[in-house]
């Protein structure tokens, strides 16, 4: 596995209204990369939005599924999705205050 930086590991954020609901209880909702662990997450949203203190990770995979098309079969590409709890005394992520 090569060596991920902080700035490969978090793809995009979710923009859904179940994770802009529970940016109430500052729960943000991230893409990343398949490969990356709970501990490279975390170091990586510290770095990239200052001031924020990450309380807990959850992650959940998702695989690919598989289409068709005619007869040739293939497969989606597989995802990993973060749920980063920040800590009460944490700063807010201002990526997602527009939103």
């Amino acid at each position: 596995m090569a060596d991920l930086k902080y700035y490969d590991i978090i793809l995009r954020p979710v923009v859904t209204e179940k994770s802009m609901n529970a940016m109430a209880e500052k729960k943000y909702t991230f893409l990343v990369r398949p490969e990356a662990n709970k501990i490279q997450i975390k170091e990586a949203v510290e770095k990239m939005f200052e001031g924020t203190k990450v309380k807990q990770v959850n992650t959940s995979n998702k695989d690919g599924k598989t289409r068709r098309r005619g007869m040739t079969l293939g497969k989606t590409a597989k995802t990993k999705k973060a749920i980063v709890q920040l800590t009460a005394e944490s700063k807010e992520i201002e990526f997602f205050e527009g939103m």
